[in-house]
This record gives C-alpha cells, structure tokens and sequence, in this order.
C-alpha cells in the first residue's frame, strides 16, 4: 500500500481487525494498541489505527502517561485531534471510576497488596502527591477513604489532627494511610517515615492504630510497615 494514503482498520484482513478480534476472542486478546485503535477508529498518512495507538503509547509513556497528560497534550498528538482525545479521556475516566466504585459487601484488608489493588490505579495516575486515610471497622473492613491532601507532604505540613478526624466521627477501628510518588518510584522519603513515626504515635494515643503506610507508584508500592520504617 503506498504510504501517502490513510490507512484503516478495513484494510486489515477480516480476522486481523481489533473490533472483529474483540467480538470473537474477547477484549482481553487484544493487545492496547489494538483496544486504542478501536477508540481512534482511523490512523493518518502512513499509519494506520493500530500503528498510531502505539504511537501514543510509546510518545506518552503508556496507559499512566495517557492518564497523566492533558487534554490538550492528547490533542497535539499527530493524528488525535479534539474528537479523538475526548474518546481517550473517556474511556480511561470509565476505568478510574469502574475501579473506585466498591461492591455490596466492603473490601477486607489483609494485606499492603490490598491496599494497593485499591487505590493504586487512581493513585498512580495522580500528578501531584496526594495522602488519604482509609478507614478500617474491626474486621479490617473499609468504612471510608478520606481523600485529605494534595502537594508536599511531611510531617511539618501535614495536620496529624486532620488524619483521625473522620475516624473518630466514624468511630473506626484502625487506619491505614497512602499516598503516591508521582515520579513513579514509591521508595519511602526521609518525610515519608518521619509521618509514620508521627502519626503511629498519635495512633496509640487515640486508641485508634495505624496499621500501616503504604506509598503507591507506577504500578509497584511499598509497605512501610513491612519495611519496619517508622513503626517501633
């Protein structure tokens, strides 16, 4: 095919296109690209959808980077536009919320990798730090997740107070704090244990323990409580 046309899905073989794969195989057969290409719909001059969703995933750095960017950033890619971004921005918000939205019956937490199976896809899109406080009832399970800060965060910054609030309101049983490191390495900061410290002892005055710190990246976290930094 000469490169000075458009290329399109329609130009695949029957079997080879995205949308046909997804009604036989299932949409989990597809690779990302391929599920971008059935939001993108057509490529441009010497690319078709598939080409061009890899494209964007290799210039924004994957789904977190397609996440991350603005709107306006997706739309100054080659080849989106306006209509294009929206479906993208769309699409992804659908996952943010289908991820947030909790079951019947309230998640358990036995484990920092439940922590992070609940909060981590939200959290590793975030651009600035953000800390929130999930509420535990005494069988470990969630009550709340109280969204409190966003921006640099210490101990000197962060109001200890501010952290218990909901929880004696609530009367929880424990808590359990995260946050997330926008660079992407959730390795723990000097900050970041000087908070736990803080905030475990506040915990044994109140009766009301921190069980743990967990700090989320790009997709991997770490559990200070695990790495026995800041609890004694």
């Amino acid at each position: 095919m000469n490169q000075n046309n458009t290329y399109r899905i329609t130009d695949f073989a029957i079997s080879e296109r995205p949308r046909e794969r997804l009604e036989k195989l299932g949409p989990q057969a597809l690779t990302t690209a391929e599920l971008l290409a059935i939001l993108l719909r057509v490529g441009v001059r010497g690319e078709n959808a598939v080409q061009l969703g890899q494209r964007l995933l290799q210039e924004l750095g994957g789904l977190k980077g397609i996440q991350k960017a603005t709107f306006i950033e997706v739309c100054k890619k080659r080849g989106v536009g306006k209509a294009k971004a929206a479906q993208l921005k769309a699409a992804i918000e659908l996952g943010r919320r289908l991820n947030c939205e909790l079951p019947d019956e309230k998640p358990v937490i036995g484990s920092p990798m439940d922590v992070a199976n609940l909060v981590m896809y939200e959290m590793s899109g975030l651009t600035q730090e953000n800390l929130w406080v999930i509420l535990l009832d005494t069988r470990n399970r969630v009550i709340k997740i109280d969204k409190l800060y966003q921006g640099s965060l210490n101990a000197s910054t962060v109001r200890i107070g501010e952290l218990f609030k909901s929880a004696i309101q609530m009367n929880s049983a424990s808590i359990i704090m995260t946050h997330n490191h926008p660079s992407g390495d959730p390795g723990p900061s000097p900050e970041d244990v000087h908070l736990t410290q803080a905030v475990v002892q506040a915990g044994k005055l109140l009766d009301i323990p921190l069980i743990d710190h967990v700090v989320v990246g790009s997709s991997r976290y770490v559990s200070l409580k695990e790495k026995r930094l800041g609890f004694e």
